[in-house]
């Protein structure tokens, strides 16, 4: 998504020169959040995922190569090497490279009916077992493992999720949050093990069986779904001398340390003024298709720092979890709503600055905060906790009418 947004971005803006679009999956770029819901449930169908028709491709006259890896950067002659021997010149190069799944160091995790998801190939393969799958285990209760744990519950399979921490989505969520999120996904009967580590994946004549705990609890499975993050893909990078941490470095233009060469999406290890101007990675849409905008402008003579408001969303169910800003270390939090209603939001703060908002099934308190994120208007936790006062009417008052158009537009 991340290199399709910095290609389509450039026709946009009018860039005449050859673009070619390298990749080592063999599918045109295509959207990967309904791989874990609608995909999984056969309501969207591999066409329906793509970004764009292959018509688009030939229309706008952009060169996608399918099923391909860079395996060299020569950035000394301004070329990449591909795995089939083929050589492009390049003026400048962007690296969209993404991240893939984090392995599981555990015997047995090879067993077959062990499953990752995070590739259309991954979702396709998963959607052939699950006709005949009467109990799984989901091994890490972020996004991913939870979206599909209520996809296998609604097709009647029994869930375990397991988690080494001591909630769900513990990276991204407050306490207050996945409390609810607990509640929520065990009134729909999926069972939760928190602060437990697999020790081993236990299989039969080569398939699996079941998943064993450190503790010696032994939780039968004839499918086991893997989600504990994922590693940037900075391999080729960091070959070719270019400047690597979590991520491959980029400054706050997404420029790295070749200034012939940008990074973009979650392999970008960028400053970010929604975490205190420390660096991290992003894995999201949102990241990617606004740090494509943001190198496309500059490589046609508009540069702007990135500066786009960090959000996510994760839709489990019936609840549809929307994120704003970077919340974690966040010292303060202050609920709205109800936490006993699938119907709330977390309001989150540090050293009394707002920071973040978490919303499920509460739109507007989700956009209400992104808004004011983008605007760095002042909120204080008393605000907030105030269910009487007007946070759409000081939003109005606070934001510029081109914040709030620009929000409304990426929305769309």
């Amino acid at each position: 998504m991340a290199g399709f947004s910095v290609a389509s971005n450039l026709r946009d803006r009018g860039y005449a020169g050859r673009l070619v679009l390298i990749g080592d999956e063999s599918w045109n770029p295509y959207n990967r959040p309904p791989l874990s819901k609608a995909f999984l449930t056969g309501s969207v169908q591999e066409a329906e995922l793509a970004l764009r028709p292959a018509s688009y491709y030939q229309d706008k006259h952009v060169e996608v190569l399918t099923g391909r890896k860079v395996t060299a950067i020569d950035r000394p002659h301004h070329r990449v090497a591909l795995d089939d021997d083929t050589v492009f010149e390049y003026e400048h190069l962007v690296l969209a490279v993404g991240a893939r799944n984090r392995p599981l160091p555990v015997p047995g995790a090879d067993l077959e009916g062990v499953f990752f998801l995070r590739t259309l190939d991954d979702a396709a393969a998963l959607r052939g077992r699950l006709g005949s799958v009467k109990r799984a285990v989901v091994i890490g209760a972020g996004f991913i493992g939870l979206e599909f744990a209520l996809v296998a519950r609604k097709l009647g399979i029994a869930v375990t999720v397991i988690d080494i921490a001591n909630r769900p989505m513990a990276r991204v969520l407050s306490p207050a949050m996945a409390a609810v999120f607990v509640r929520e996904h065990a009134q729909q009967g999926v069972h939760f093990l928190f602060e437990t580590q697999v020790m081993h994946i236990v299989g039969e004549d080569g398939r699996v069986s079941g998943v064993e705990a450190v503790g010696g609890e032994l939780i039968a499975a004839d499918l086991v779904v893997i989600g504990i993050g994922v590693q940037p893909n900075v391999e080729v990078a960091a070959a070719s001398d270019l400047e690597i941490a979590d991520g491959i470095v980029v400054d706050e233009h997404l420029v790295t340390s070749d200034s012939d060469i940008s990074a973009v999406g979650d392999c970008a290890w960028h400053p970010n003024r929604y975490a205190g101007g420390r660096r991290l990675r992003l894995e999201s849409v949102q990241n990617a298709n606004d740090q494509g905008r943001c190198v496309a402008a500059r490589l046609m003579g508009a540069p702007e720092p990135y500066l786009s408001v960090p959000w996510f969303w994760s839709d489990q169910g019936s609840l549809k979890l929307q994120i704003a800003g970077i919340a974690t270390g966040c010292d303060e939090t202050v609920l709205r709503g109800a936490s006993s209603s699938p119907s709330c939001s977390v309001f989150c703060f540090r050293e009394g600055r707002f920071v973040g908002v978490e919303a499920v099934n509460r739109p507007a308190d989700y956009m209400t905060g992104r808004r004011l994120l983008e605007s760095q208007a002042p909120l204080t936790p008393q605000q907030a906790a105030d269910e009487a006062f007007d946070l759409k009417a000081y939003t109005a008052r606070h934001v510029s009418p081109r914040l709030n158009q620009r929000s409304e537009s990426r929305t769309a």
